[in-house]
């Protein structure tokens, strides 16, 4: 059963350079109890898709609908079956992390009692015990995003939106984050996720749209995704980054593409693995041309991105994201 439904959402936003297109003709379809990760680059249309879908903007065009709910015709009720987690925690901090949850639950007209009772649960939940009666002010930035996730989970929503939810942590904050998410989805909750993360939605997806120019140009599971453009890749890392360009020589020579250069590595895709590597091997080392180290990998989640958009998705936020931010 598909809970969220998007089909042809188009934002514009104007700014002084000329009109940015946050979404063109975006389409969406999420089934229940499943995570759905909207993949791509800053600037791509993904926070701007989750505004539209949490009745926080209207779309200039197109609908969309949450378990049935027309979000543009009928946002309140939306709103109560949803929780949302930006890319910055939405807390108070001169509050400690037990009066953020006590907060929210009120703003949600669960009365005082009850309230109380359930920002208890959520601070046993999220491991906060130690840090509930203190205010969010003195949180890590892990805490902070744990707390501002629990605070989108006080009325157990039915759909849950986490954009970016772990932007700015370190991996050790991130993997706790995950263990969350994921318990969250084991207990029937439906996501959406966007993420910059290559990683993160591999581990934490069901399914995958990658999104560029503010609309979905790939669809699948990792796997599928990832079977598009099949193949090896052959990896070589240079002692000396000036042999860089007589590598790439090299590579494009026994490739299945145009190599890739970063700094001292080198990578091609290829058809035959084992024996491009050898070749590859062969003609470096008759050229003289030292190793660190050498390889083949299976493709990932960046390699189909690259392909498709020609540029990667942790690249920095372009020109045009700027425009889009000051537009907003």
């Amino acid at each position: 059963m598909t809970i969220i439904q998007a089909e042809g959402l188009t934002k514009t936003y104007k700014s002084k350079s000329g009109p940015v297109h946050a979404l063109a003709g975006l389409n969406l379809s999420v089934p229940q109890g499943t995570v759905k990760a909207l993949l791509g680059p800053n600037g791509a249309g993904k926070t701007t898709a989750v505004k539209v879908l949490t009745t926080l903007i209207k779309p200039d065009e197109g609908t969309a609908h949450i378990d049935g709910i027309d979000v543009v015709n009928n946002p309140k009720a939306a709103r109560r079956i949803i929780g949302a987690s930006g890319q910055y925690a939405a807390v108070d901090e001169n509050l400690t992390g037990f009066e953020n949850l006590e907060m929210v639950g009120r703003l949600y007209h669960l009365g005082a009692k009850t309230a109380r009772k359930r920002a208890q649960e959520l601070i046993d939940q999220f491991e906060l015990t130690e840090a509930g009666n203190r205010p969010v002010k003195g949180f890590s930035g892990g805490m902070r995003r744990r707390i501002d996730l629990a605070g989108a989970l006080v009325i157990n929503p039915k759909i849950l939106f986490l954009d970016e939810p772990t932007t700015g942590l370190d991996p050790r904050s991130r993997l706790a984050l995950w263990e969350i998410i994921s318990q969250l989805v084991n207990d029937g909750t439906t996501l959406l996720l966007t993420t910059q993360y290559l990683e993160e939605a591999d581990h934490l997806s069901d399914d995958i749209a990658v999104i560029d120019g503010g609309k979905v140009i790939a669809e699948g599971t990792s796997d599928e995704l990832k079977a598009q453009i099949g193949g090896h890749r052959v990896v070589v890392t240079l002692v000396d980054e000036a042999d860089a360009g007589a590598a790439r020589e090299i590579l494009a020579r026994h490739g299945d593409g145009t190599p890739t250069v970063s700094e001292r590595t080198v990578e091609v895709s290829v058809v035959d693995g084992p024996r491009a590597l050898q070749y590859v091997l062969s003609d470096l080392g008759q050229a003289n041309i030292q190793l660190h180290d050498a390889g083949m990998r299976r493709p990932t989640l960046d390699d189909v991105f690259l392909k498709l958009t020609g540029h990667r998705a942790e690249d920095e936020a372009s020109k045009n994201d700027a425009e889009m931010e000051k537009a907003q």
